[in-house]
Formats: structure tokens, C-alpha cells, sequence
């Protein structure tokens, strides 16, 4: 392997807490010249406050090395003049949709954009982009995931809703997030490397390790995060390489 994708939450830290030994396998990948990214189904932070937040926790990561769903949607419906877009979203992801130029409203709008909402997920809110959707707005979702490891335990993550609107409304969501093939692409164009030479490295077995081989890359799964034996033993997913946690990445170095 010449270059890494890297998941955050679960493999780098949980909640607010660093996974041990991620750090210096970090710092070892930059000492010896290996091309990284960080990309992340985080959705309920922007990247620059995300960058912030890795770096309370002493890990000195540039807001231009993470990539996120957010990111690739705000590029997507950039891509697309004059389109609008309603967020269903934290108000912090807004900033990635405004710095990219993307216009946003609550009404006559081209595409809903659900995202982790977390206690944003209202009646009312969730009402507005079903009504929103069925005047014909498309639905994009940041990500589908269905859960993920807080420092008390699950949470439920975007997927519930995503489905919840699909059923309501009779539309299937894009997913511009993992294990989209279309984010794995552009995470490697911006890292400049090919599928080939690239690992992923990540603790959800589907959504990173599955939507990574799909692309042809190596899935590396990490027993850190929301790591659950039960989901790896039922999935069809096979990774090339399972670790305690990326501490051990660094005795494959």
C-alpha cells in the first residue's frame, strides 16, 4: 500500500476520546511518506469545525486532509447551477453548503439534504422535507448509515430518517456519502491515488470495508468504534485485513 483512506469516528477516536495508539500511527505515516485522507460519514459537524474538534484531542489534522459527505454534496449541486437546496441537517453543516456557494431554502427547492440532525429530527422538520420531496425536490443522503458508537453507547445515525422519507414519500434517496462509489473516487482523486495502491481503514463493515472493495481498494476493518462481531459474522463483506485498532497498522508498516 502507497496511501490510506481513514475513518474518524471509531478508528481515530470515540465520542471525545482518542483511540490509543492512533496518534503516532498517524505521525508514522507522515514520517515515512505514505499519502492519506480522512474521510467520514460525520454529518453533524462542518469540516472546518470537525478539524477543530480532532485538534482539542491533539490530533493535528489540516481542514483540507478530511473529507466528508457534505463536501461532495455541496459539489455535486454546485456542479448544477442555480439549484436550491433544503438541509435537514445540524445548523453547523450549513457552513460547508454556504462556503461552496450552494443556495439554500425552505421552499421550491431542487434536492432535500438529510444528514445526522441528530435533535433536529422534528416532527415538524422532518414533515417539511416530506412535503418538500413529494413537490418533486430529490433526496440526497449525506449518509445511510444506521447507527454509531457515542461514549455511552448506539446512537441512531441519518439511515433511520433516510428510509422513513423513501417510504413516506416513494423516492429513493442518493447517497453521496460511504459506501457511495462516487465519494471513494473522489476521496482518491483529491489524494491522488490509484484504488489499487490504496486501504481503507475503517470500523464499519459494509459501509467502509464493503464500499471500499467495491471500488477495488483494500478494507481494512479495525475491532474499535461500532465494531460488532455478530454484524461481521452475518455480512457477506470479507476483509483483507482485521486489527484490534489502527494502533496495530503500525507492525504492517
Amino acid at each position: 500500500m502507497k496511501a490510506f483512506l481513514i475513518d474518524l469516528d471509531g478508528v481515530l477516536y470515540v465520542d471525545k476520546t482518542p483511540i490509543a495508539g492512533a496518534k503516532e500511527t498517524v505521525a508514522m505515516l507522515e514520517e515515512r511518506g505514505y499519502r492519506y485522507r480522512f474521510v467520514s460519514n460525520t454529518t453533524s459537524k462542518c469540516r472546518s469545525t470537525l478539524a477543530k474538534f480532532l485538534g482539542g484531542m491533539e490530533f493535528e489534522i489540516p481542514e483540507d486532509q478530511i473529507f466528508t459527505p457534505a463536501i461532495a454534496a455541496a459539489e455535486r449541486i454546485r456542479a448544477e447551477k442555480d439549484n436550491k437546496c433544503f438541509l435537514l441537517t445540524r445548523e453547523d453543516v450549513r457552513r460547508d453548503f454556504e462556503e461552496a456557494g450552494v443556495p439554500l431554502a425552505d421552499e421550491e427547492v431542487d434536492f432535500v439534504v438529510v444528514g445526522d440532525a441528530e435533535t433536529d429530527f422534528t416532527f415538524d422538520r422532518l414533515n417539511k422535507a416530506f412535503r418538500l420531496v413529494m413537490d418533486g425536490a430529490e433526496i440526497i443522503a449525506l449518509e445511510k448509515d444506521r447507527y454509531w458508537m457515542g461514549a455511552d453507547g448506539l446512537y441512531l445515525s441519518a439511515g433511520p430518517f433516510v428510509y422513513a422519507l423513501e417510504y413516506a414519500t416513494g423516492t429513493l434517496a442518493d447517497v453521496v456519502g460511504k459506501p457511495s462509489s462516487d465519494f471513494f473516487e473522489m476521496a482518491l482523486a483529491e489524494l491522488r491515488a490509484s484504488p489499487e495502491e490504496t486501504a481503507m481503514i475503517g470500523d464499519d463493515i459494509n459501509t467502509d470495508v464493503g464500499g471500499a472493495q467495491n471500488v477495488d481498494m483494500t478494507g481494512i476493518l479495525v475491532k474499535t468504534g461500532k465494531y460488532r462481531e455478530d454484524v461481521v459474522e452475518y455480512s457477506n463483506v470479507i476483509p483483507d485485513l482485521i486489527l484490534e485498532s489502527i494502533a496495530e497498522l503500525r507492525a504492517y508498516l
